[in-house]
Order: C-alpha cells, then structure tokens, then sequence
C-alpha cells in the first residue's frame, strides 16, 4: 500500500491525499482547490499530479473549499466513483462547489476585460455550473460512528472534528495480504472550546495518523478576548472614524462565529448602533444549514438559544443577495461592518469591497483567520504598502487589523489533545499535513516528545510505502 500527498504538503491548502492499495484501487482523501498561492495558484489547481479516471473513491472530511472545491474538475477529468462524506457536509459543499463555479466564471469574466485591454492571454474557469451539478450526483451520505463498508476489505468511519458543521476525522480500515492496516486522517481539527460546536470526538486506535498542523506553534487567545476586541475595532472605526469595517470571511464556520459573537454583544446592550450586513448568498445558505443541524452545536449555544431563538441574527442585521445591493455598499458612505467572502479575499464579492476600501485611511480591513501568505488578505497582514486586485494596483491606506484567535482551527494544544487517545507506541508514522513547513517542523518536536517516534512531513507528490 503507498500514500501520496498532492496537496496541504508543506502548505495550507488544496488538501489531497491519495491511497493506492496493492490490487490497485485508490483512495483519495479530500480534493481541495489550493486558494492564496500567488502566481502558482492556477498551476497547482489545473493539475492534480495523478489520474483522476484512475481513482476509485473519493472521502471527503469537510466542505471547505481549500478540502471539496475541486470536486468537479477530478469529476470533469474522467472520476466517476462515488463521494463519501457526513449528510451536513453534502449540504454545506453542494451549494459551496456552485457557488464556487459561478465565482469562477465571473471572475474570469472580469479578469479577461483587463487581459483584452491588455493584449494578454484569456483564461478560463477550472469548471463550470454543470461539472459541479454532475459532482454533487456522486455523493454518498455516511453518518457519524457508523462503519460503512466501501468495496471488499475497506471501511470507513466518521467522528466529529469539531471544525465546522458535518466536518469528520476519517477513520479507514484495510484488510489486504491477510493483515487489517488501520489510517486515520484528522481533516481540520477544531477547537475543544469552540464557541458553537462540539468538541473533537476521540478515535479508534489507527497505525498510521494524517494530522493537520496549521497552528502547530501557537496557542490561541479566548474566546472573550475575541469578543471584545471585535466590539473595540467596529467602535473605534464605525463610530469615532465614521468608516467601514470589511471582514473578509469563509462562507461556513467563521461568518456563523462572528454572527454569534454580534448577537452575543447586541444580548449584553454593548453592539455597537452601525448597520450590519452579510454580503454573501452562500453565508446566508450555510447559516440555514447550521440551524437545520442544531445537535452538531455545544451546549451554550443550546442554553442560549432557550431564550434566544436565533443565535446568528441581531439588530441591524441585513442578509445582502443582489449583486445591485452589493455594488450600493461600495458607494454608501454611511458607516457599516462588512462580512464578506472569501476568508482569504482572494475570490468573491468580498474583493471588490477590499478594493473600494482598502484605500481610506477611515476603514478596516479586519481578517479573523488564518491566511496564506501569498493571499490578498496575506499581504495585507503582512504590511504591504500596496496591493495588486484585479490587475490595478492600490495603496493601503486602511486600518488592519486580526483576531487570529477566532480560528476554527485547534492549536497546538488542541492538536495534542486530539491524538491524545492514541497509544503512540502502537501508531507507525504521522505524517503532518496543512502546515507551513516551519510551523510544522516546531511542532513535530511537540508530538514526539508525546511519544510519537516516526513523525513525517511530507513535500508535495511525495510518495510513502506503508
């Protein structure tokens, strides 16, 4: 049996792992579009470093689109197999990968206006609205700690991550050559004091464990200290700058967090009185679906909601769907917060408000998770004076600011306690996955001095017997 990793390899994002067991069938492990990788990005996407009509089937840990959004293009490409993933992860990708194909034929659309001007080549969308409708016919629904044989000798289990709604650690067993090869594979691990969802659940014992990294070296601030912080930027902006506040958002976990925290604020008589507004169709989706799953939340939101019927809506909170009422907030001068997608800006309408923002010295740009440095919103924390979107150039003027504690992702405290229920001398090899390498390098230190002797981290296409 091997393993190669053709994604999150030495970087955060385009997660993807492939098993080929010995009588040839192949297992892949999410299939992430990479997202914030500068000028590789459109490289790295177009090919996968494997034959997608090889692979059989397909597990999908979480819908983020950095582990789902390039379903359709492997679907495009000749897979044909069926996607196993939790009943909330269909939901969540399903309106995700459409609103991603759509995403991407606009923005080439509006890049190829610049490319014309320019006399430069053309580019075209990885895919289109209809190999994602064709993607979304391939998905299998498996529910939490149930094993669900594949094909003969291969099951596979969920547990909940605690990342996102629906988000699983996926647990596969193997029986070939008359021994049972046991791999678990972490997707993104939450946070065990998540503000609205679960905890991560322990898991079965595995002999090989894909663990995620992206915050191996740092612990995160409470959850109040997000609160507070956020209450203090939108003030300090909205209220004595009369600017904007443009929050730069994943459609799925870090928009319903920052509602909460909102509603949290607005439940104390301390929210700030500036207008509020979504400005993302599939935020709006993605919340009705975190509703729908109210069981996958954690017991303080269930307390709250005893006597608060929703959660994710306070005063002044308006849900934007047209592209005409998007458009109005770039010329209202009226001081408001914006949450927009992408979480990294690099897609979406929210890159045009960084665009019609990021110039005045009033506003602020507020990023509330991790982001690749290579990113729009990674050049902004890092300092740049000035930015390239859509081809034109920008000073930055704006305020930027972080509350990287707002993360979905565990540190790495959480990190060790998600493989805490391992017995380390029985696993044979971890192998660190969405990681900087640097970062990852820090934490391989922290988990062998948990025990865990043969700790790997692999480059990207890197092959591994088992």
């Amino acid at each position: 049996m091997r393993i190669s990793f053709h994604g999150a390899a030495r970087n955060v994002t385009g997660s993807k792992h492939l098993l080929t067991l010995d009588n040839g069938i192949q297992i892949l492990l999410d299939c992430g579009m990479f997202q914030g990788m500068g000028e590789q990005t459109d490289e790295l996407n177009e090919h996968f470093g494997f034959d997608p009509a090889k692979v059989s089937y397909l597990v999908l840990s979480h819908a983020h689109i950095d582990h789902s959004g390039l379903i359709p293009r492997l679907v495009s490409q000749g897979f044909s197999g069926p996607i196993f993933c939790t009943p909330p992860t269909m939901e969540l990708t399903k309106i995700l990968l459409l609103d991603s194909a759509k995403i991407q034929e606009q923005d080439a659309e509006y890049s190829n206006k610049n490319r014309i001007r320019n006399g430069e080549q053309l580019v075209k969308p990885l895919y289109d609205e209809d190999d994602a409708i064709r993607a979304i016919g391939q998905f299998k629904i498996v529910e939490y700690n149930t094993d669900h044989p594949i094909t003969d000798g291969v099951t596979i289990n969920f547990t909940d991550a605690g990342h996102i709604i629906g988000s699983a650690a996926v647990h596969l067993s193997i029986q070939e050559n008359g021994k049972t090869t046991r791999i678990s594979f972490s997707g993104d691990v939450g946070r065990y004091d998540d503000l609205i969802l679960k905890a991560p659940q322990r898991f079965p014992q595995a002999d090989y464990i894909l663990l995620e990294s992206t915050y191996g070296d740092t612990l995160h601030k409470d959850a109040e200290a997000a609160e507070g912080l956020l209450k203090d930027i939108i003030n300090q902006t909205c209220v004595i700058r009369k600017g904007k506040v443009v929050i730069p958002a994943f459609s799925v976990g870090r928009t319903q967090e920052l509602l909460y925290l909102l509603n949290g604020l607005e439940e104390k008589g301390i929210l700030p009185d500036v207008k509020y507004y979504v400005d993302s169709p599939l935020s709006a989706k993605a919340t009705h679906v975190v509703k729908n799953h109210s069981d996958e939340l954690n017991r303080d939101v269930h307390e709250i909601m005893k006597t608060d019927e929703d959660p994710f809506h306070f005063k002044n909170l308006t849900f934007i769907q047209d592209s005409l009422q998007s458009k109005a907030l770039n010329t209202n001068p009226e001081p408001c917060v914006i949450i927009s997608a992408s979480g990294m800006a690099e897609a979406g309408r929210v890159k045009h408000h960084v665009r019609n923002n990021v110039g005045n010295e009033k506003n602020t740009i507020l990023m509330v998770g991790y982001c690749e440095p290579a990113s729009l919103a990674g050049k902004l924390l890092n300092g740049n004076k000035t930015v390239h979107i859509f081809g034109e150039e920008y000073d930055v003027r704006a305020d930027i600011r972080s509350i990287r504690s707002m993360s979905a992702h565990g540190d790495y405290e959480d990190l060790l306690n998600f493989i805490s229920c391992q017995e380390a001398s029985q696993v044979k090899r971890v192998f660190l996955i969405h990681g900087e390498y640097d970062v990852q390098e820090a934490f391989r230190e922290k988990v062998m001095n948990k025990g865990f002797e043969n700790v790997e981290i692999p480059d990207r296409h890197q092959e591994f017997i088992l």
